[in-house]
Formats: C-alpha cells, sequence, structure tokens
C-alpha cells in the first residue's frame, strides 16, 4: 500500500520530533556518561587521589625544579632538593601554624554550646525588636510580650507498680544456678546467641573494615611523594612520548585527540597552579583582615579560607558566612558584622580586580556565570571538595572541545 508523501508541514514536524528525539538522547548519554563516571571515581579513589594529588603537586613543583635544573644540578639532584626544600617548609608550617591552629579548633568546639545559645538568643531578639531602620523600612512595631496569666494543668497519677516474683525466685532474688536448665532455658539461649553472632561479626567486621580504610589512606599518603618524584624526574619522557602511548594507530584522528588532550593538559596546569597561589593570598589576606577587626579564631579561618577558596566563588561565600555567625555571637552589636562584610568585599575585589588577573590571567577563559553553574554541577555530580575543584578544568576541557569541533565550524560555515 503506497502512503502519500508528507505535506511541507507534516515533514517539519517529523524532523522536528527526530531532533527532539536526538537530543534528549545525547543528554542522556551524557548524563549517563557523568554518572558513570563519578561511580568510577568513587570506586577507584583510594587509587586515583594519590595519584591526583602527586599530580598537582608535580605541576607546581615543576618550575623550581626546572630553575634547579638550568642551573647545572642534574634533574634527579633538583628533585630531591626541593623535596628537601618542601620538606622544611612543611616542618616550618606544622611547628608554627598547626599548633595555633589545633588551639583555636578546640577553643571554637569548647565554646560552641554557648555560641548555639547565643545565636538563639539573637536572632529570638531580632525578630522581636527589629533594628530601626529595619522597621522604618517595613514599617514594624517592635513587639512586647504582654503578661499572660498562665494556667497549669498538672495531672497527677499515681501508679502502684506490682511486681511478681517469678516462679522459682526465693526471697533474696532469683538464682540462675538454682534454676533448672531446662529446654525452654536452653531454646532462649540459642535464640540469643543467633541473633548476637551475626551483631557481633558485623562488628568486626566494620573494624576491620576502618582499620583497612586507614591503612589504605597512610599508604596512599606515603605513595603522594613516591609518585611526584617519578613524575617530576621523567617529565621530559612522559611529555614526548605520552601519545606514543594511546591505543590509537597513526592518522588524521590521533592527531585530533593529541591536540585536545594536549590543550586539556594546558588548562589544568594553568588551573592549579594558578588557583593554589590565589587560595594562599585569599587565606593570608583574610587572616589579616579579620585580625584588624578584632575577630576571634582568625588564624583558623584564614587556613580554612586558603583550603575553602580552592572552589571559586563557594569557598569565599562559606568562609564568609562563617565568619558572621561567629561575629553575631560574639559581640553584640552590628558593626563586626558589618567590618567582617568590609574584610570579604576589599578580599575579593582584590582577587577579582589584581590577585588573580596577575597570577592566572585568562588562561582558563571561562566567564564567572559558567565558572558557578560548574562548581555546582561538580559538586553535585562528583561530589563534595573534589568535585568542586575538578569542575573549573573539566569545564575549561568542555571548552576546548566545544571550541574545536562546534563553535569553529559556526564561524567557518557563517564566513562561507
Amino acid at each position: 500500500m503506497d502512503f502519500p508523501p508528507p505535506t511541507p508541514k507534516q515533514a517539519r514536524l517529523m524532523w522536528l520530533a527526530v531532533g527532539a528525539l536526538s537530543v534528549a538522547l545525547i543528554v542522556g548519554v551524557v548524563a549517563g556518561a557523568v554518572w558513570g563516571l563519578g561511580q568510577v571515581l568513587h570506586l577507584l579513589s583510594p587509587v586515583l587521589w594519590p595519584l591526583a594529588v602527586a599530580g598537582v603537586i608535580a605541576y607546581l613543583l615543576d618550575p623550581v625544579v626546572d630553575f634547579i635544573e638550568r642551573r647545572g644540578a642534574s634533574r634527579a639532584r633538583a628533585i630531591l632538593a626541593v623535596f628537601a626544600l618542601a620538606a622544611l617548609i612543611a616542618l616550618a608550617l606544622v611547628s608554627s601554624v598547626v599548633p595555633q591552629v589545633v588551639r583555636e579548633t578546640k577553643q571554637l568546639t569548647d565554646k560552641f554550646p554557648i555560641y548555639s545559645v547565643n545565636l538563639q538568643r539573637r536572632v529570638q531578639n531580632w525578630i522581636n525588636n527589629p533594628p530601626k531602620l529595619l522597621r522604618k523600612l517595613l514599617q514594624l512595631q517592635p513587639k512586647t510580650s504582654p503578661g499572660t496569666n498562665s494556667v497549669t494543668t498538672t495531672n497527677t497519677e499515681t501508679i502502684s507498680p506490682h511486681t511478681a516474683s517469678p516462679p522459682g525466685a526465693s526471697a533474696n532474688g532469683p538464682s540462675l544456678w538454682n534454676s533448672a536448665l531446662d529446654a525452654e532455658t536452653l531454646q532462649s539461649a540459642t535464640a540469643w546467641l543467633a541473633k548476637a553472632v551475626p551483631k557481633i561479626g558485623a562488628w568486626l567486621f566494620g573494624q576491620v573494615s576502618k582499620v583497612a580504610s586507614w591503612l589504605g589512606v597512610l599508604a596512599g599518603l606515603a605513595l603522594i611523594p613516591v609518585y611526584a618524584f617519578y613524575f617530576l624526574l621523567e617529565r621530559e619522557g612522559i611529555r614526548e612520548k605520552w601519545s606514543d602511548y594511546l591505543p590509537v594507530a597513526k592518522s588524521g584522528f590521533k592527531d585530533e585527540l593529541v591536540f585536545v588532550l594536549q590543550s586539556i593538559n594546558d588548562y589544568l596546569i594553568a588551573f592549579f597552579r594558578g588557583q593554589v597561589v590565589v587560595s594562599l593570598c585569599n587565606g593570608i589576606l583574610y587572616t589579616i583582615g579579620f585580625f584588624l577587626v578584632g575577630l576571634p579564631y582568625a588564624f583558623l579561618l584564614g587556613v580554612m579560607a586558603s583550603v575553602l577558596t580552592m572552589i571559586p566563588f563557594l569557598g569565599a561565600i562559606a568562609t564568609c558566612v562563617l565568619a558572621l555567625v561567629i561575629a553575631v555571637v560574639q559581640f553584640a552589636d552590628w558593626w563586626h558584622p558589618l567590618f567582617v562584610l568590609a574584610v570579604f568585599a576589599v578580599v575579593q575585589t582584590l582577587e577579582g580586580f589584581v590577585i588573580s588577573p596577575k597570577i592566572m590571567g585568562d588562561r582558563v577563559g571561562l566567564h564567572p556565570l559558567a565558572i558557578i553553574v560548574a562548581v555546582m554541577v561538580g559538586t553535585t555530580l562528583l561530589g563534595g571538595l573534589l568535585g568542586g575543584i575538578l569542575a573549573i578544568p573539566l569545564t575549561a576541557a568542555l571548552r576546548v572541545l566545544m571550541f574545536r569541533y562546534v563553535w569553529r565550524k559556526q564561524e567557518l560555515g557563517s564566513v562561507s
């Protein structure tokens, strides 16, 4: 049976449906790939995180090793010298920074219940008596607590427990040795053992798993300098021959793959080298600013900022919120929270207009809105701090692919 050809309107609808189905299929494949990547990262995290940390350390130390090597030292000696210098710096930090951080952390945890109560009182006081400026804006009147006659009704119940001694129990209390080991006692003991043995086994298995997990973490920490040493030592060989190990025959496709991977590697180097320095600068500036405004735990907040600001925007916001909470519960005024906001504004201004342009420039090439969306997606899909840190370079890699295969073709098509 021959069908008549579709009309132009039907043809457009058919092609629209096919296009929508294709887009949905592509989105599903990408979402499945990202989800699968997250699962693989979670499964192989004990193996991958030492390699990732060692790679970042190698990215950071490579310029220093090259500098020493250009002065006439061999590559291995330059690496050992840099490692020795890094160990001295780490010991200096441990002896100076870590005790202060531990001290302030202990003080904060000890005062946390007091801060919690103070925060609840402050919030309730602000709700009942808003500031004058806010009352003028909202035309509110402060709440007054009228005296109300509270009527309390007390219901007393007299409970007379009736305890009955079990059969065979003496006046001095039941004795297990005087009771007969009948079949019911044996059955109850067997049932108790049947329930207790799996619980004991599960507890022992959990303890063994925790010990094995800690041993795995320690082994990973011990392997980080070994991985970093060989990454730095074999840098030239990796740079020149890494493309030979790709399981792809020599062709135009392999050349494209090498170009894309090299571009992604350049973005990773630019991001990690720049972001670590930017985060350290942020931590120092936050420490100085919080110390100048008289905020307690300024040193602890600065160290936390150095770690959290590895994630752009979200790390700075988390630092500011924590500092605001401490200022609110510690001081009964509005000035110290305003001082904290002023420190936050100054540090973010310096980062946006001085630090990041001088250190990173436009090497990552992402719009701030794209960075915020990437960080949110990375923390959601990949999870935690690692997902937020990896979100920026992965988005930059996606930008490389889009620029190489989508936007460039569109520009060529529009020019032609």
